[in-house]
């Protein structure tokens, strides 16, 4: 038998994802899974009634590199009925393969190698694999329980002229937190005259709570001339499996992103396309879902208080960290380990979000569950309480 073939892998040091590993764990002990962010409820039988509608009419075959021309006009709709904001469905939308195909598409488009990109951590654990194959390199800024915040000075300092782009997300998973107007507007004078693509990852925009305003790019002109915005149907229709999303920006960034967007998926499925243009047009359908997880979070606050874990309540996302020090000095992926295979509630650690981990004893539990999953979990959980 031959000899196997060097592989020469292109990301030597990264492993299998953190919630593929505790999903596995959940399903081995049979845990309650908090971990991985997918609700545990249905969408919309309108919703799917649409999506078979436009299988049987035979809208089966490819639909135009940007996407269905219908779904763009209704994004575009959309768009200005939420955020004020005019966009050309033509020229400044993209119907991608999901969020993460999106901002796989962005890093590549505009980061080459020997490029900086800021990101801020803890962060979706996709930003950095992307950034290092597209031959950039990533500058992490560290954000720490129980705030989360972000000194924008220091973040000024980090800039350079090796600076390409910078990657913020808000609302923010893993925290829960979200940024402000005056987040927005510091960020804005930093990239201002700079040569540096803002990415924004906004794929929970409508999952945002206690009568706050999701403060997307587009709702800074200056600050929207140099940024990709990237959103996710997933998370907006709770179907996370059908792996559709959108990214929107000016028009010379979209025609870049559209360069590289060709030769990866050219196109995204296309009857999904037809049912979402045709859903999405009734604004009711996306209007509902602030107080629709804010009651869910309130829900798993009130079932959880007798449980030794203290919340950094959620502002935004379907997720909430929780400081876990109070009951056990072990790190974090320990004690998530713990949880599932002892406890039988499946979370998330917050280390494997960053590049250097501060030590902070924090997990992450999802709340995009039916109440009585939440409940259940919660009766588990009593048994730290020793």
């Amino acid at each position: 038998m031959s000899q196997p073939i060097s592989t020469n892998s292109k990301l030597p040091s990264t492993g299998t994802t953190i919630f593929t590993v505790m999903s596995k764990l959940a399903s081995e002990h049979k845990a309650i899974n908090l971990g991985q962010g997918f609700p545990d409820f249905e969408c919309d039988e309108k919703l799917k009634d649409l999506v078979a509608k436009y299988v049987k009419d035979g809208m089966n075959q490819y639909v135009p590199l940007a996407g269905l021309p219908k779904l763009n006009q209704t994004l575009s709709n959309k768009i200005k009925h939420v955020y004020g904001t005019e966009l050309n469905p033509n020229s400044q939308i993209c119907i991608t393969a999901g969020a993460t195909q999106a901002l796989y598409t962005a890093i590549m488009a505009f980061v080459n190698k020997g490029d900086e990109v800021i990101i801020f951590e803890p962060a979706y654990d996709c930003y950095s694999p992307q950034i290092q194959l597209a031959g950039g390199k990533v500058k992490p800024y560290t954000m720490t329980y129980p705030d989360y915040g972000i000194d924008w000075n220091k973040v000024r300092d980090m800039v350079n002229h090796k600076t390409r782009m910078i990657i913020i997300n808000t609302p923010h998973n893993p925290s829960g937190t979200i940024l402000t107007k005056q987040d927005m507007e510091a960020l804005e004078a930093i990239v201002k005259d700079n040569n540096i693509v803002v990415l924004s990852d906004e794929v929970y925009e409508h999952l945002i709570y206690d009568g706050e305003n999701h403060q997307s790019v587009m709702r800074y002109p200056t600050l929207f001339n140099q940024s990709l915005a990237v959103f996710s149907f997933g998370k907006t229709l709770h179907a996370t499996g059908w792996k559709v999303g959108y990214v929107v920006g000016p028009e010379y960034l979209i025609k870049e992103f559209n360069i590289i967007h060709q030769w990866n998926v050219f196109c995204t499925n296309s009857f999904v396309q037809f049912a979402i243009a045709d859903y999405l047009s009734e604004p009711e359908n996306y209007n509902y879902l602030p107080s629709f997880f804010q009651q869910k979070r309130d829900a798993m606050n009130e079932l959880l208080k007798d449980v030794p874990l203290t919340p950094k309540i959620a502002k935004g996302t379907y997720f909430q960290a929780y400081d876990y020090s109070a009951v056990s000095d072990m790190n974090d992926l320990d004690f998530a380990k713990y949880l599932t295979s002892e406890v039988g509630v499946a979370a998330i650690p917050m280390s494997p979000f960053y590049t250097n981990p501060p030590g902070d004893k924090v997990i992450r539990l999802c709340f995009a569950k039916k109440e009585e999953t939440i409940g259940a979990a919660a009766k588990r959980l009593m048994k730290l309480k020793g």
